[in-house]
C-alpha cells in the first residue's frame, strides 16, 4: 500500500469552501490595493536595479532574518513561527496540487517525510513560537512594545488555528485508523487523547465541526491580514528587497536645486519607497531601543515618528488635493504630525536604521523634513543657525576664532600643496581638528607618525574648507553643494588621488557623498592608514602601554562605514591586548551626541547623550578612553569631566595612543 491519505475525509459540501474563498481573496486584494494606492502618492525613485543583489539580501535578512536574530529570544520565537507557517503553507500548496490539479504528489516517502513528519514538527515549532511571543509580550513586557487588542487577537487567532489543525489531524488519524499515524507524532498524540476522552461516535461530528470552524477562521484571518500589522509579511519583504544598495554613508538623497521647493512637508514629497517604509514597520521598537536621543529623554522616538507618519498616511482622503483642506494629502507634516523639536533631537547616528530588521530609513526622512524647515522657512535652533552662517562666510562653523588652519602645524615643517605639486596622500585636517586646541594635538601626533613612517603627505592649509557635512545634516543642502563643489575643484586642481583624514564626518562625506558630484578620490580614515603602517612594520609603538584602554566607536566611522577593526588593532599593538569593550560597542555603539549638527546645538535636557556614553566608558574601569573622531573627543572629554573622573581617565585619540603618552 502506498502511503497517502484522503484529503477531505468526513467533509461534504466542499463547494462551499470555494464559494467562501472568493470574497476572502477579494477583500484581501482590496486591502493590498488600498496600500498600493497610498504608496503611489510618493515621488518616483529607482529601486528596481541589481536584482540578484536584492534577492541575496532578501534571502539573508528576510528568510534568514539576520537582524532579528541579534536579539536571541525574540529572534528565536520569530524564526520558529516564521518557518513553521512557511512550511505549513507549502503543505497547503501540496494539497492543492494533489487534489485540485490532479497531480498525485502527496504519496510515498514524500507524504511520510514531508506532508506528515515535517508538517507536524514545524507546526509544533510555530506553536512554540507563538507561546514564546505571548510570554515575551505579556509577561516580560519590554517597554519598546505597544500592547493593543489587535496584537492579542492576532496571536490568539494564530494559536487557535495551529491547535485546531493538530486536533483535526488527530481526529482523522483515529477515525481512519491511519496505518502511518506515527509519522505524524503530534497528531497521533492528539488522536489518542480524543479517543480516550470521547466515545467513538462523537469523533466524526466533532471533526466536521472543527474542520469548518478552522476553515472559517483561516479565511477570516487571510481577509483581515492587509488591514492589520500582519501585512508586514508582504510590506517588510518588499522593503527588504527594495532596500538602499548605496553605501550607508551615501543614504541622503541629493536635492534638485532647480526644483520649486526643497525638503518634505507633505506626504507627496516623500518617495514611494519612503511611504512603503511606513507600512513595513512592525512596531517592534528596536529602533527606539537603539536611539541615543530617546535613551536620554529627548523628544524623539524613531518608532513613534514612523508610526505618526503612517497614521497620517492612512487617515488621508486621496480625493482631496487642496492644501487648505485638512483631510487632503497636501496637509502639512511639520508642526502637526511631527514636532520641530523631534526633528532637531536626531544625531543622525543611524543606530535606528542599523537596528531595524526590515531596513526602514528613518534618518533620511528626518533630514528631508529639516531641509524644508531650513531652506524653505529658515527655521532652526539659533546656535545651529549661527554655525551655518559661519560656514557660508568663513568656510567653517565656529564663532569667535582668531586662529588659522595652519596654526596647529607650526614647527612641524609640513608641506602645503601649491599649484602643480603632488603628494602620495593629502591629509584633510578638517575644521574640528585644525581649529580646536585639543584636537590640534591629534593632528600633530598623526603628522609625526606619518613622518616617522616615511609617508609622503601634504596639507591644503588655508585652501581647505569645511567638507559640508554639518550643513547637509542640518538641512541646508544648497550650502553643502556649494562647499562640496568648491572643495572638489581645489582637490582636482592639485591632482589629488588619495586623501586621509582624522575626522570620520569628513571621511564619510569625501568618500561617499562627493562621488555624486563627480569626485573620484581614494579616501582613508587615519585609523586605516596607521593600522596598515603598523602591519607593514613601518610604525612601531613607542612603548607598550601599561593601562587599560576602552574604545568608543564613532557612528560615522563604524555604522556608516563599517570601520571597526583597525582602531582595535592599533590598541592591541600598544597594549598587547584588545580594548576593554563597553557594553554598547561596534554596530551597537552609543552615539557621542554631536552628529547631525548637534555639535553646535544646546541640549535643553539635563541628561546629555555624551554624559550617558561617558558613564558607559567608566563602567569598563579603563584609565584611557580612546576615540577616533574630533567630535567624539570634544564630547567625551566633556562627559568625563561632568562625571568628575577627568583626573583618573584620559581621553586620547588612537594616534596619540599609538605615539605614546610621553609624546602627547
Amino acid at each position: 500500500m502506498i502511503p497517502t491519505r484522503e484529503i477531505y475525509w468526513n467533509i461534504s459540501g466542499i463547494w462551499v469552501m470555494y464559494v467562501l474563498l472568493v470574497p476572502t481573496l477579494l477583500i484581501f486584494a482590496y486591502g493590498l490595493y488600498r496600500r498600493l494606492r497610498l504608496w503611489r502618492i510618493g515621488k518616483p525613485e529607482e529601486r528596481f536595479d541589481a536584482i540578484l543583489e536584492r534577492l541575496k539580501g532578501l534571502f539573508v535578512y528576510g528568510v534568514g532574518q539576520a537582524r532579528l536574530l541579534r536579539s536571541r529570544y525574540a529572534g528565536l520565537f520569530h524564526l520558529f513561527f516564521f518557518f513553521g507557517f512557511v512550511i505549513l503553507f507549502i503543505g497547503t500548496l501540496v494539497v492543492l496540487v494533489h487534489e485540485d490539479l490532479g497531480l498525485r504528489i502527496m504519496q510515498g516517502n514524500f507524504y511520510l517525510y514531508f506532508q506528515s513528519l515535517a508538517l507536524d514538527v514545524f507546526g509544533l515549532l510555530a506553536t512554540l513560537g507563538i507561546l514564546m511571543a505571548v510570554y515575551h509580550r505579556y509577561v516580560m513586557k519590554p517597554s519598546r512594545l505597544n500592547h493593543t487588542w489587535q496584537d492579542a487577537l492576532i496571536l490568539g487567532s494564530l494559536l487557535v488555528i495551529l491547535v485546531t489543525g493538530f486536533m483535526l489531524e488527530g481526529l482523522r488519524i483515529v477515525g481512519t485508523e491511519d496505518p502511518w499515524a506515527h509519522w505524524s507524532p503530534v497528531g497521533w498524540i492528539a488522536g489518542r487523547t480524543f479517543a480516550a476522552l470521547f466515545p467513538s461516535g462523537a469523533l466524526a461530528p466533532m471533526h466536521a465541526f472543527l474542520w469548518w470552524s478552522h476553515l472559517v477562521l483561516v479565511f477570516a484571518l487571510i481577509a483581515w491580514l492587509p488591514y492589520t500589522k500582519l501585512l508586514h509579511l508582504f510590506t517588510s519583504t518588499a522593503n527588504i528587497y527594495f532596500r538602499s544598495l548605496e553605501p550607508k554613508g551615501a543614504m541622503l538623497k541629493p536635492v534638485d536645486m532647480s526644483a520649486a521647493g526643497f525638503g518634505v512637508n507633505h506626504l507627496d514629497q516623500f518617495t514611494w519607497k519612503d511611504l512603503l517604509d511606513l507600512d513595513a514597520c512592525t512596531e517592534c521598537g528596536r529602533c527606539q531601543d537603539a536611539c541615543p536621543a530617546y535613551a536620554t529623554e529627548k523628544p524623539l522616538s524613531p518608532k513613534t515618528l514612523i508610526l505618526d507618519l503612517r497614521r497620517h498616511l492612512h487617515g488621508r482622503d486621496l480625493r482631496r488635493q487642496d492644501e487648505n483642506e485638512s483631510g487632503g494629502i497636501l496637509s502639512t507634516l511639520i508642526g502637526g504630525v511631527i514636532k520641530e523639536e523631534t526633528l532637531w533631537a536626531c544625531t543622525t547616528c543611524m543606530a535606528c536604521m542599523d537596528a531595524c530588521p526590515v531596513f526602514i530609513e528613518q534618518v533620511p526622512k528626518i533630514v528631508d523634513m529639516r531641509r524644508h524647515l531650513v531652506m524653505e522657512e529658515g527655521r532652526l535652533p539659533g546656535s545651529m543657525e549661527q554655525a551655518l552662517r559661519n560656514l557660508e562666510t568663513r568656510g567653517h562653523p565656529y564663532t569667535g576664532l582668531s586662529s588659522s588652519r595652519l596654526d596647529w602645524c607650526r614647527g612641524l615643517n609640513l608641506r602645503v600643496l601649491s599649484d602643480g605639486e603632488r603628494a602620495d596622500y593629502l591629509y584633510w585636517v578638517g575644521c574640528s581638528t585644525s581649529l580646536n586646541a585639543r584636537n590640534q594635538k591629534v593632528a600633530r601626533a598623526f603628522s609625526r607618525l606619518l613622518k616617522r613612517a616615511g609617508v609622503d603627505f601634504a596639507i591644503l592649509g588655508e585652501n581647505e574648507y569645511c567638507s559640508g557635512d554639518p550643513a547637509r545634516r542640518m538641512g541646508n543642502e544648497y550650502l553643502f553643494d556649494m562647499l562640496a563643489r568648491r572643495n572638489i575643484e581645489i582637490l582636482q586642481s592639485h591632482h589629488v588621488e588619495k586623501i586621509v583624514t582624522t575626522c570620520p564626518h569628513c571621511f564619510n562625506t569625501l568618500k561617499n557623498e562627493y562621488p555624486r558630484l563627480g569626485a573620484s578620490f581614494e579616501v582613508f580614515h587615519h585609523s586605516q592608514i596607521l593600522s596598515s603602517l603598523v602591519s607593514e612594520g613601518r610604525l612601531k609603538p613607542s612603548d607598550e602601554l601599561d593601562a587599560k584602554v576602552t574604545y568608543h566607536d564613532s557612528c560615522y566611522l563604524g555604522r556608516y562605514n563599517d570601520v571597526y577593526e583597525e582602531p582595535r588593532k592599533l590598541i592591541s599593538a600598544v597594549t598587547g591586548s584588545g580594548p576593554a569593550e563597553m557594553e554598547q560597542c561596534r554596530e551597537r555603539s552609543f552615539c557621542c551626541g554631536a552628529g547631525g549638527g548637534l555639535m553646535w546645538a544646546d541640549e535643553p535636557n539635563s541628561k546629555r547623550i555624551n554624559n550617558e556614553r561617558a558613564e558607559q566608558a567608566l563602567k569598563t574601569g579603563a584609565g584611557i578612553l580612546s576615540v577616533a573622531c574630533p567630535f567624539c573627543m570634544t564630547m567625551m572629554e566633556d562627559g568625563i569631566k561632568a562625571s568628575g573622573a577627568d583626573q583618573r581617565v584620559a581621553v586620547l585619540d588612537i594616534a596619540e595612543v599609538l605615539e605614546g603618552p610621553n609624546d602627547v
